[in-house]
C-alpha cells in the first residue's frame, strides 16, 4: 500500500472511541452482572432468551446461532453444557433431518425468567436511561445498518 492512510477526522475519532467503549465494556458489565447474580454469561443468557421468545421455545441451531451472532461450533459447545444443566434438549428436525432443533426445557425457561429482571434493569441503566425516546430512536436507526453489515461479514458474504 502506498501513500498515507486516510485517517479519521476528529469527530469520527471521538465517535469511534465512544463506540469502542460501548462495544468492549458493555458486554463486560452485562457479563459481570449475570455471572454474579445467575452464574451465566451474557452470551448464555442471550441464547436462553432467544429460545424463550420463540414458538414452542424451539429453534434450529443454525438459526439460533445467526440470531445470537455466534458460530455454530461455539453454539454446539454451549448446547452440550445446557443439556447437562437440563436447560435444553436437542434432536433432529423432523421436517429435515440435516438440521438439529433445540428446545428450551421448563428448567431452562425458569433460568431465563429468574435471570431476566436484574439483567433487564442493568440494560435499562446502561443503554436506555441515558437517552430520551428520540435519542433511542436515532441510535436504533444509526446502529441498524452497521449491525446488518457486521452480520453479513459474520455470515461470510
Amino acid at each position: 500500500m502506498t501513500g498515507s492512510p486516510h485517517w479519521l477526522d476528529d469527530e469520527q475519532q471521538k465517535l469511534w472511541q465512544d463506540l469502542r467503549t460501548v462495544v468492549v465494556a458493555l458486554p463486560m458489565l452485562l457479563d459481570r452482572q449475570l455471572q454474579r447474580d445467575e452464574g451465566i454469561s451474557n452470551f448464555e443468557y442471550s441464547v436462553l432468551a432467544r429460545l424463550s421468545m420463540t414458538e414452542a421455545h424451539t429453534m434450529r441451531l443454525s438459526d439460533l446461532a445467526a440470531q445470537c451472532d455466534s458460530t455454530q461450533p461455539r453454539l454446539s459447545k454451549l448446547m452440550v453444557r445446557f443439556e447437562q444443566q437440563g436447560w435444553v434438549t436437542r434432536y433432529p428436525d423432523p421436517d429435515n433431518g440435516r438440521y438439529t432443533l433445540a428446545t428450551l426445557t421448563d428448567t431452562g425457561l425458569r433460568k431465563v425468567e429468574d435471570s431476566a429482571p436484574a439483567h433487564v434493569d442493568k440494560v435499562r441503566e446502561l443503554v436506555f436511561s441515558p437517552l430520551d425516546a428520540a435519542q433511542q430512536r436515532h441510535l436504533g436507526a444509526a446502529l441498524a445498518p452497521i449491525a446488518a453489515l457486521v452480520r453479513e461479514h459474520l455470515d461470510g458474504r
